[in-house]
Order: structure tokens, then C-alpha cells, then sequence
């Protein structure tokens, strides 16, 4: 029996998903970053093929490849001719199995988290590195799925083929031809063999890729099973010192603006070796910032420059790479590497062409650094929250990182975990001599890791100073709320040093100066002063010597809310509430303060005391 077709068509199709291969990716690379306006137009030719008819390809590429086509008079006039030969079948191969190839790409090149890139070029990988050795090898299984699914598109294409390159036994003949002329001559037996012999080749493709990814799955969910367990030991680790990494006097000057759908950031701020911490409500433009330092972003216009370096300047039109600002990068999700292993993330850092032996001492370092010694050979997932963001740290600190920006670090760790991390990480912050910036929109967190913080709202700075300072001073209603006061009234001078709260219904003794534009008073749910009811007036009185008569009210409790440690009282002055949510004031209290407070008779006694009234303009 003649075999000519199946070694036809295993021959055609090799050559024709070759070449898709590397077209397809090509395409799938390049149209994941094209954003110009024939994008729409470009992506339906690539899809094209997928849909006409093939009757109405072959024609089409007889038209093109033909004597009167335009690439046939080229190639007729170098003496080439591919229409009626085993070129053709590879070019219709190739054709028909190119949407497949491009489209399972460029899925899989979407699917990759961009942090995961972002991360790599701040670790100074070139372009060209982040697609080999993050990009592709992350693609690598949508990639192989497309280039079977393309094979054996290839192997099975018929009209088209049979218009361009035609039916000659031996030379252009495939199995779909083979097969159709054979159900055409009557011989149904010839037409079983082939159909059972594609079938065969399609399915044992299939069969061999998902058998692939079976394993390594399987080898996949055996590893993290073995190594389930959280390490929450050993945690003490200390950030290189300014000795270690060779960095300047830090010094970092931003001044940008960018305009964006819901606000326009516009900030100007300066740091130096002090951990600055940018605290804010969600949106208000904390991650964007450390983005455009990194070379994530790029601002519509301002600069910054660190350490004597400009990074970004739009009037000399600077703006550096992220791979030559020497950022250190620690996204919230840590963005690891997932198919390199610990040391190999962190050896990713590392300048090229570090020497074998240096490198491994580097990494040894680290390792040693962040108390993972042990953990080389194991993948991310291998690992536990805590162990991945020191991982994610040290990976950031290889490279010798002039600034380290921190984006929400422990927002995907549980609580214990968060606060041992938090522990250590504001003691190391304090030995690093670069400059360090911590996003995060939780303000107990902002207070016990930075020395200083700038609080934004809808992009612009609204305080920037020390944390002490804007905690215990808040200028701004706004600030007071995001450093956690609960507690406003709206307010008017009524003296030199009173201010009526209208909201409260009283009028209160201030120790501070009465802003001119005054606007409200707050008093934070903690600060409130709870006096004895069930003893006289004079005991009342006797732990405060400046008077409990001014600012002291009778209360009543409207409702409490309970947490696991505190209790949330709301509370209603001058006179009982008459529903849930009649109250005027929030205090917060411990459950043992609670205990002695609750059984106590109504009306109870508040005292807002003077020295912590904060006097706030709008």
C-alpha cells in the first residue's frame, strides 16, 4: 500500500506549525502591546482564515500566489513556483493553522499576571529577558496547546490545499485528499484506513500534551503537599545597611501629575532615609505614585530625580527604563517567579554576567539575610505568606536598590503572620539607608512602621509630616477621618476660647487656639472620659485638677457594638435617645472598663476633655 500521504501530510504540517510557531507568537507579542486604531482590523485578517471558507481561501491565495498574483510574478521571475506543488500545502497549512496558534497565545500571554513582568523589569531585565525568562516560559502551556491545536489543524486541512496545491499522488496527495478520492473511487475500506490513521495522529497529540500536563501536575500537588507546612520560626532579618549596598545619602524629590478617569494625582513631596509612609483611602493614588517612581507609570508631566539621578523629567523629556532606576519592588502579591525556584528568584536580581561562584554566595547571603536557609530548591508555592514576602524582599534588595518601595506588603498575610512580619520589618526599615516608601490605607499599620507619613485624598497631598505630629494635630477634617476619629460636629467660635458644637448640643473649653476658619471639632472614640456616678460630686472630681464642671455632660447609652477586645459605645447627651440611632458621640473601651461601666445607673457622666478636642478647618 502506498504510505506517500501520511508522510505528506506529517511533513506539511511539521513544517507548516514551525513556521506558525513562531509567527504566531510573534503576532500574539506584538498585539498584546499595539494599542493603535487599527487593532480591531488587524486582529479580524489574523482571524480571519478561521472563518472563511476554505474554498474561499484557496481562491484567495491563487489570487495572491498565482502567475498574475502579486507574490506569484515575484516568484515566477526568480524562476519559483509553488501553486500544484508540497509548498503550497505548507503555505495553506500554515494560513489555516495561524489563528489557532495566535489566538491560544495571546490568551496565554493575558493570563500571566503583570506584576510578575513589572517585578522583573525592575530587577533591571531588559525587554528582551522578561520575555524569555518570565513571559514564555509562563505561556509555555497555553503555547504548546496552540501549537498542537495548529498541527493538527495543519494535518487536517482540505479545501484550500486542494485549490492551491491540488491532488498529485506522491507529491501534493495528503490523507484528507487521499480520503476524499477514495469515498470518491468507491473504495471505502482505503477511506476507513486513512480516516483511522489521522484520527490516530490527532488524537495521540492531544493525548500527549494533556498526558504531559498531567504529570506535571501530579509532581506539582505532590511537592506542596509535602511541604504544607507554615515555618513561622526564625524570623528575625535585618536589611542591608548603607555600607553593605555602597548607596549615596538617599534622597528622593517627586514632583509629578498625571491625570487619570476619576481624579488627576498631582504631588510634590520630598524623602530622605526616614520610612515614609502614604496612607489614604483606596483610590486616592498611594500605588500609582510608587508605579511612577518605578517606571511602571509615566506621569503627564513634573520629575523625579533620587539621589542627584533624574529618573523622570518631562520638560528635558527623561524617562528612564525601570530596569536602570535601581527600584527595589515589593508588589502586594510579592509577584515571585512561580516556575524558578527560591534561589533563582533571587539570583534573577543579580547584574548579567555575575560569575557562578559569586552569584551563589549572593544568593547564600540573602537567604541567610531573610532566615530561609534550607529553602533554595523550593517554588513559590511551596512556601507560606510569610516566607514568600521574604523571599519577595530579598529578591528586591539583590539588585542594590537605591529606593524600596513597600505597596501594601501585608495585606495577604493572616493576622498573626501580619504582625510578626510588621514587628520586623519596622525594625529593619530603621537600619535600611535608602529611602523607603509603605503604601497602605491601614492607619495602625501607617503609625508603628513609618517615622513619617503623607496622607493623600483624590491624588493631592493634604499632610505630610511626622506621624506624631498628624496624628495628635490634624489641621483637616480629612485627615482627622483617615487617622481614624469617629467622632465631628460641626462648630462656631462662641470665645476666646470656647466653641460651640452644634451637632452635640453643648458648648465646649478649648486649650488650643481657635483656627479662623473653623468649620468642626472632633474628639477621637478612645479619648472620651468616663466619671464615677455612684459617689459624690466631690469624688467625682477629685482625679482632675482642672475642673470636671466645663466640658462634662450626663449621657445615656443608645446602643454598643462588640469586638473581640473592645466595645463601641454610642452615646446620647443631655437627654435619653429615643431610637437606635439617636446619638451623638462614639467611645471606644476596653471589655474590663465595660464590666465596671455597664451596671452603672443612668444618667451617666462624659467628660470631653479640652487637651484633646482637635479644632479642624474643611
Amino acid at each position: 500500500m502506498d504510505f506517500s500521504p501520511l508522510w505528506i501530510s506529517l511533513k506539511v504540517a511539521a513544517i507548516a506549525v514551525a513556521i506558525t510557531f513562531f509567527l504566531g507568537i510573534a503576532a500574539a507579542r506584538w498585539m498584546l502591546d499595539y494599542r493603535g486604531k487599527f487593532k480591531s482590523l488587524i486582529e479580524g485578517i489574523f482571524i480571519a482564515p478561521l472563518v472563511l471558507p476554505p474554498t474561499v481561501l484557496g481562491f484567495l491565495l491563487l489570487l495572491v500566489f498565482g502567475k498574475n498574483g502579486p507574490i506569484g510574478k515575484i516568484l515566477f521571475s526568480l524562476g519559483i513556483n509553488v501553486v500544484f506543488t508540497w509548498y503550497a500545502a505548507v503555505i495553506t497549512g500554515a494560513i489555516v493553522a495561524f489563528p489557532l496558534m495566535y489566538k491560544t497565545t495571546i490568551g496565554a500571554f493575558e493570563q500571566i499576571d503583570a506584576n510578575l513582568q513589572r517585578a522583573a523589569r525592575t530587577l533591571g531585565a531588559s525587554e528582551t529577558t522578561v520575555f524569555w525568562r518570565i513571559t514564555f516560559p509562563l505561556a509555555l502551556p497555553g503555547i504548546l496547546a496552540g501549537t498542537t491545536l495548529a498541527f493538527t489543524r495543519a494535518l487536517g486541512e482540505f479545501g484550500a490545499t486542494l485549490m492551491l496545491a491540488g491532488n498529485i499522488p506522491g507529491q501534493t496527495q495528503t490523507i484528507p485528499m487521499a480520503i476524499y478520492f477514495a469515498v470518491e473511487g468507491g473504495d471505502r475500506h482505503k477511506a476507513w484506513f486513512w480516516s483511522l490513521i489521522i484520527l490516530v495522529v490527532s488524537l495521540s497529540a492531544i493525548a500527549g500534551v494533556n498526558y504531559g500536563y498531567d504529570i506535571q501536575r501530579q509532581k506539582k500537588w505532590k511537592k506542596k503537599g509535602r511541604y504544607r507546612e507554615r515555618i513561622l520560626s526564625s524570623m528575625h532579618y535585618t536589611l542591608p545597611s548603607a555600607d553593605s549596598q555602597a548607596i549615596a545619602p538617599a534622597h528622593l524629590i517627586v514632583q509629578i501629575q498625571k491625570q487619570l478617569p476619576g481624579f488627576d494625582l498631582n504631588i510634590s513631596f520630598t524623602v530622605d532615609d526616614q520610612p515614609l509612609g502614604l496612607l489614604g483611602a483606596s483610590g486616592a493614588g498611594k500605588s500609582l505614585i510608587l508605579r511612577c517612581i518605578a517606571g511602571i507609570e509615566t506621569p503627564d508631566a513634573g520629575r523625579i530625580i533620587l539621589n542627584g539621578r533624574v529618573l523622570f523629567d518631562s520638560d528635558k523629556g527623561i524617562n528612564l527604563p525601570s530596569r536602570d532606576r535601581r527600584i527595589g519592588f515589593l508588589f502586594q502579591n510579592y509577584a515571585l517567579f512561580p516556575h524558578l525556584t527560591v534561589a533563582q528568584n533571587i539570583a534573577f536580581g543579580l547584574p548579567k554576567g555575575t560569575p557562578k561562584a559569586q552569584a551563589r554566595q549572593q544568593i547564600e547571603a540573602q537567604l541567610a539575610m531573610v532566615q530561609l536557609q534550607g529553602l533554595e530548591h523550593r517554588y513559590p508555592h511551596q512556601l507560606s505568606g510569610g516566607q514568600q514576602q521574604r523571599v519577595a524582599l530579598a529578591r528586591a534588595l539583590t539588585s542594590q536598590p537605591e529606593v524600596l518601595l513597600l505597596d501594601e506588603p501585608f495585606s495577604a498575610l493572616d493576622t498573626h503572620l501580619r504582625s510578626q512580619m510588621e514587628q520586623q520589618m519596622s525594625a529593619s526599615l530603621l537600619t535600611y539607608s535608602g529611602v523607603s516608601l509603605f503604601v497602605t490605607h491601614n492607619l495602625e499599620e501607617a503609625f508603628r512602621v513609618c517615622t513619617n507619613l503623607l496622607v493623600l485624598e483624590q491624588g493631592r497631598a493634604i499632610a505630610h509630616s511626622s506621624k506624631h505630629h498628624i496624628f495628635e494635630h490634624p489641621q483637616t477634617t480629612s485627615i482627622a477621618q483617615l487617622t481614624g476619629c469617629k467622632n465631628f460636629s460641626r462648630a462656631v467660635a462662641s470665645g476666646p476660647s470656647q466653641v460651640e458644637a452644634i451637632d452635640w448640643e453643648c458648648t465646649l473649653t478649648c486649650v488650643e487656639p481657635i483656627p479662623a476658619q473653623l468649620t468642626q471639632i472632633g474628639l477621637r472614640a478612645h479619648q472620651l472620659i468616663f466619671l464615677e456616678t455612684n459617689s459624690s460630686q466631690k469624688q467625682q472630681e477629685k482625679p482632675f485638677s482642672y475642673g470636671l464642671a466645663e466640658n462634662t455632660f450626663p449621657c445615656w447609652l443608645t446602643t454598643v457594638s462588640e469586638t473581640p477586645h473592645r466595645m463601641t459605645l454610642f452615646l446620647k447627651l443631655h437627654r435619653p435617645p429615643t431610637s437606635l440611632s439617636d446619638y451623638h458621640l462614639q467611645a471606644e473601651v476596653f471589655k474590663e472598663k465595660w464590666a465596671l461601666l455597664k451596671d452603672q445607673p443612668f444618667p451617666w457622666r462624659v467628660h470631653l476633655d479640652p487637651m484633646r478636642l482637635m479644632l479642624l478647618e474643611q
